[in-house]
């Protein structure tokens, strides 16, 4: 992992939603030098499922060895931003770095997404980065090296990033588009850089979305917390200067003279799910962890896989999972299927399914194969562009419970 090297002692960072995840992991960093640090969230009292308050971040900065400002933000609201601002800087005497973490997330597709979630997403994501950059910059202004760093992906044009959640990547695009112009207003005057994860990585909101096992194909949000520090020990100028930049952890870290990743692993060995917004040349898989019995080896695999999915039905993983599937297969073995883990115990066959599907995932027929072999995931299936969904998202990484299922009857 990346040493501290004390650059950022004494320095000042305002970071949002600083609270728990990758925001917290870049504020401890920053606090083993002895940087002053501005924890701006929204979580003020205990969340019932997701860990961290401002408060609770505010002390393991001061434990770490930096100082801590708690201030309750809503990214949204911008008095709110304006007036820990000015806490900041009659505090500390100005800011020196800001860090654009906040995010809201929805991964659904344009009929599936309500209103009100577009709107909080561009209002988080979009607005929120410009507007807290907005009051951040009359300070960061008067520093001798200052940085904005928004947690934010390239710019992909890629359609594949788009089409099952529109309304996100135009949020989250909104973030890097900031980037983009700010870099380019302000050059020479502040470090303006989008820093993004290659892997996934576990956060509390990752566990909640991906379920049960996702961690085990993350990184820790410590890889990310790494390359930030070695962002902000760059200087504004001379020849590592960065700015206008869309950075990944994994390549900063390897310019830093790191050479292995795994130490970043959740668990080191298992194959690593790649982030969004980053295109995969080749496939990513997953070392299969139970091969079909060679009985059940036939020149119909589809009908035997929806055999033992039979077998695996119940009224316990309706209750968990409540979704219909609607599978689209191409290749050898054309077809539609479902699984109906909606109502009963469940139900699964060919054709349509008896009620409208919650998501239709479209694949060749040799991947749905794999993906309930155990080979591969449906979440890598999805980065790496080789599977198509229709519908809830969530719902989609749901069905890794029942494939767990499945496992563990000995598929």
């Amino acid at each position: 992992m990346l040493q501290n090297t004390g650059a950022l002692a004494g320095r000042t960072l305002f970071v949002t939603g600083a609270s728990r995840g990758i925001g917290r992991a870049i504020a401890l960093k920053a606090a083993r030098d002895g940087a002053n640090v501005v924890v701006a969230a929204k979580t003020a009292e205990a969340h019932p499922k997701l860990p961290g308050t401002i408060y609770t971040a505010a002390r393991e900065i001061e434990e770490a060895g930096g100082k801590a400002l708690a201030c309750v933000v809503d990214v949204r609201d911008e008095e709110q931003i304006r007036s820990a601002v000015e806490q900041a800087v009659a505090k500390f005497g100005g800011i020196d770095i800001l860090v654009n973490n906040a995010s809201a997330i929805n991964l659904t597709g344009t009929l599936g997404t309500s209103m009100k979630k577009v709107d909080l997403m561009l209002a988080v994501n979009l607005r929120g980065t410009y507007l807290t950059s907005k009051l951040c910059i009359p300070h960061l202004l008067k520093s001798s090296n200052p940085h904005i760093l928004n947690l934010s992906p390239p710019l992909n044009l890629n359609p594949i990033w788009f089409k099952n959640h529109t309304a996100y990547t135009m949020a989250k695009y909104g973030m890097s588009m900031c980037v983009l112009g700010m870099a380019e207003e302000f050059r020479g005057q502040i470090s303006v850089n989008a820093l993004w994860p290659k892997t996934a990585i576990q956060t509390a909101a990752m566990d909640m979305l991906g379920g049960e096992g996702i961690e085990r194909q993350c990184r820790k949000a410590d890889i990310m917390a790494d390359a930030a520090y070695s962002v902000f020990s760059r200087p504004l100028a001379g020849p590592a200067h960065t700015t206008g930049h869309f950075l990944i952890d994994e390549d900063i870290l390897r310019e830093a003279g790191l050479g292995d990743m795994e130490v970043y692993a959740v668990e080191p060995g298992h194959p690593l799910m790649p982030d969004f917004f980053l295109d995969v040349e080749t496939d990513v898989d997953t070392p299969s962890s139970k091969a079909l019995p060679s009985s059940t080896k036939t020149s119909n695999p589809i009908e035997e896989t929806f055999a033992l999915i039979r077998t695996v039905l119940s009224q316990d993983l309706v209750q968990s999972i409540k979704g219909v599937y609607q599978f689209d297969l191409s290749g050898e073995h054309t077809g539609s299927w479902f699984v109906d883990l909606k109502q009963g115990a469940g139900l699964a066959g060919q054709g349509l399914p008896p009620s409208p599907p919650d998501v239709v995932m479209s694949m060749d027929s040799a991947l749905f194969s794999r993906m309930f072999r155990g080979e591969l995931k449906p979440t890598m299936a999805f980065m790496t562009g080789k599977l198509r969904i229709h519908g809830d998202m969530t719902l989609a990484i749901k069905l890794e419970k029942m494939m767990a299922a499945m496992s563990k009857s000995k598929l």
